[in-house]
């Protein structure tokens, strides 16, 4: 690739004018190719998060249990009983709307091997999707290949596929959200970082072969789209799950010797960012030999190799003496395995191939003079709260409740589910759609680990603040409503173009809701990501920061689902005040989207989790699920499917509208299935909490407050419909 260095190529990869005179002014002289394209790919936002760095260091990171926050290849928290769970959520959104199969599945592959790179053998993948209008024709093959990508490589390499969520909406039309998490188990003091030290230590290469894949990925994923996306084929990855389920087992080998002194992942930027954020996080220099690289392509030049985004492959500094025994290694497992360098003293990475220095870079001004914005900010104009009595109910509660249950954004997700491995490995207590987080027993331990995705886009275009809120709020609930101690959680903060005031206004007002549930919740961030970008021809998806939350149970024996047990007392935990604004009710039955989402108080929140939880651990709930889409008769028809039993409900307060109070999404609230209500009742009454009894479970049907029955079978029927419909 024989191309003209000036400010048009600049342009062309991804930098502004004055992003390339500071290029000059940091080498003295024109750059080579392969040192604009470094320059290019480490300071564009999806490696440098230059219009984000600021608002993100507004996030709690911190707590006693917290081993490794923001900054490495993924969080760490402490467990218990001398272990610690690592984990992170990334974005593959524009890679997966190119290539739904590819990209969804590299996507997969790439945030398993952040987890593994620090010492941790995976345990669960998530997932977070969202998609565009059901009949929109790109829809369908979209769904189709995303789903078939996450299930093909997750299941291949034997991970399980725990719990996620997918969502519909016309905003995500031109740019799909595909958010993947993976969650991992090591020994506390068996943690692994990506600082390289050593002067004279080997930088080695191993896993798959260098080809010509995913060059000038991270760019690609740095702007926005146009009408010719489908040209950027060659910008996505190509996986191969066997190889990183290889990959994975030798890693894991290395790291029970003495052998690694830092590791890092070749994910955005390949070998570019993995060993310059090496090199620059351990304050050293770097030389690689690129004649050394293993390639699958016949004469690739230094530019393609520097900025390859093949997958399977990860970069190493190992001790000096340790060198042969890694190879035995990694000869065992048949993977690749090359020193491609060394470490120096010069603070610079220098590269070479046939005989030519190809980039000479100072790795100090390469990180300290990155872009970094204060972008403009504009805030989204609050809407006013709707008045629940001024909605009218023309359809009752029934008809309503059937047609809810049977949306888009409500059916059951069997379809997708039934296509993953859930249950691979064995430790699967709570698999998809039997409780509100999954729950994964830790192998030969009692302890357990709850895990979820969630976010309500919706709630935070009309205020994203709140929305941020929420969003934090929603995922504890889900960890609370099994029993399990929320610990922390890892983001994926998913907007569109910063440059817009009111996207940075978003972004800015998500990242203060977050914050303060964080703070109030006692929940912090410990790893994640920032996709931006997420626009095509201009127009952008909702604001939607994705929440991955992870907890703990000290006995996987304790953890409660959502299947309603017969002959029980329902409970609802929480106040109700009919909050009907943004709600699923008002969009799929009164045909509006309007209002100021439901608001969220973080104390009473905090008080009423904590009591629930509290109740699960003393063994007085049977079943338990948190009020959220839909409202609390969405809630209450999802357990009695779940359980295949039916439930009896009383009648609602007399000061709120009927319609509203069973399909009002007022925020903190949960439905427990009990033996005795009164005893619940008065403990919440006790310490402050609403509590309050609906019903009794039990029979064939729901049967509603005005009187009418409708058979579990028909609201399963109603329920199951959409996917196997929709998609053939």
């Amino acid at each position: 690739m024989q191309r003209d260095v000036n400010q048009a190529l600049a342009r062309e990869f991804g930098l502004s004018a004055d992003e390339y005179a500071t290029v000059l002014q940091i080498m003295g002289r024109t750059p080579s190719l392969t040192e604009l394209g470094v320059f290019s790919v480490m300071w564009s936002e999806h490696c440098s998060y230059k219009s984000s760095r600021v608002w993100l260091r507004q996030l709690p990171t911190k707590a006693p249990w917290v081993l490794q926050g923001p900054g490495e290849n993924a969080g760490v928290v402490e467990i218990g009983e001398g272990l610690a769970a690592v984990f992170k959520m990334e974005s593959h959104n524009h890679p997966s709307f190119i290539e739904p199969y590819q990209g969804a599945a590299t996507g997969v592959g790439g945030i398993l091997r952040d987890v593994f790179t620090m010492g941790a053998r995976p345990i669960a993948n998530l997932n977070a999707l969202r998609f565009g209008r059901p009949d929109n024709p790109v829809t369908k093959r979209l769904v189709d290949g995303v789903v078939r990508g996450i299930a093909g490589y997750g299941n291949c390499v034997g991970v399980p596929t725990v719990g996620g969520e997918i969502n519909f909406h016309p905003a995500y039309d031109g740019n799909p959200l595909v958010n993947a998490m993976t969650v991992g188990i090591a020994p506390v003091d068996r943690i692994f970082l990506s600082a390289a030290a050593g002067v004279g230590n080997p930088v080695v290469y191993v896993g798959s072969k260098t080809g010509r894949d995913g060059i000038h990925g991270a760019t690609m994923a740095s702007a926005e789209f146009a009408a010719d996306s489908e040209e950027k084929r060659p910008t996505v990855q190509v996986g191969d799950p066997f190889t990183e389920k290889l990959l994975i087992e030798a890693c894991l080998e290395l790291m029970e010797t003495d052998a690694i002194v830092a590791i890092q992942d070749m994910g955005a930027a390949g070998l570019t960012s993995s060993s310059v954020e090496m090199a620059a996080k351990g304050g050293v220099g770097i030389e690689l030999d690129l004649d050394k690289v293993p390639q699958r392509e016949t004469a690739m030049t230094a530019y393609e190799m520097m900025l390859s985004e093949s997958q399977e492959r990860m970069l190493m500094i190992l001790r000096t003496d340790r060198q042969e025994l890694a190879a035995a290694i990694f000869r065992k497992w048949e993977l690749e395995f090359a020193i491609i360098g060394h470490l120096t003293d010069t603070g610079r990475i220098v590269v070479r191939h046939e005989g030519r220095v190809e980039a000479d870079i100072p790795l100090a001004p390469l990180s300290d003079q990155a872009p970094l914005y204060h972008r403009p900010t504009s805030e989204t104009k609050n809407q006013e709260p709707l008045n629940a009595a001024r909605i009218e109910d023309r359809l009752g509660l029934g008809a309503a409740l059937e047609r809810l249950v049977a949306c888009p954004d409500l059916c059951s997700r069997a379809w997708v589910w039934d296509q993953y491995d859930a249950t691979v490995r064995g430790q699967t207590v709570k698999r998809p759609g039997t409780a509100d987080a999954a729950v994964v027993k830790i192998d030969g331990h009692k302890l357990a680990l709850a895990l979820t995705t969630d976010c309500t886009p919706r709630y935070c275009a009309a205020d994203p603040e709140e929305g941020g809120r929420q969003a934090v709020a929603e995922a504890w609930r889900n960890l609370t409503a099994v029993g399990a101690r929320p610990l922390a959680l890892t983001d994926n903060m998913n907007f569109g173009n910063p440059e817009k005031p009111e996207v940075m206004g978003q972004f800015a007002a998500a990242i203060r809701g977050m914050a303060a549930a964080c703070e109030a919740l006692n929940f912090p961030v410990v790893s994640g990501n920032v996709s931006l970008y997420n626009e095509t021809e201009g127009r952008a998806i909702l604001p939607t920061p994705a929440i991955g939350g992870l907890g703990v149970l000290d006995d996987a024996a304790t953890a409660v689902g959502i299947a309603l047990p017969p002959w029980l007392d329902i409970v609802l935990i929480g106040a109700t005040k009919g909050w009907l604004g943004q709600s699923l009710w008002l969009r799929e039955i009164a045909g509006r989207e309007e209002g100021a989402p439901p608001p969220v108080d973080l104390a009473a929140e905090r008080a009423a989790g904590d009591f629930v939880r509290g109740q699960i651990t003393k063994g007085m709930v049977r079943a338990c699920h948190d009020v959220s889409d839909g409202g609390l008769l969405v809630a209450v028809a999802e357990m009695a499917m779940a359980g295949d039993t039916g439930a009896r409900l009383s009648a609602h307060p007399r000061d709120i509208p009927g319609h509203a109070f069973w399909f009002g999404e007022d925020q903190g609230r949960y439905v427990l299935a009990v033996p005795e209500a009164g005893i619940v009742i008065r403990a919440a009454e006790a310490i402050g909490v609403p509590a309050v009894r609906i019903g009794t479970s039990g029979g064939r049907g729901l049967t509603l407050p005005d009187g009418a029955t409708i058979s579990i079978v028909a609201l399963r029927d109603a329920h199951a419909r959409f996917f196997p419909t929709w998609m053939g």
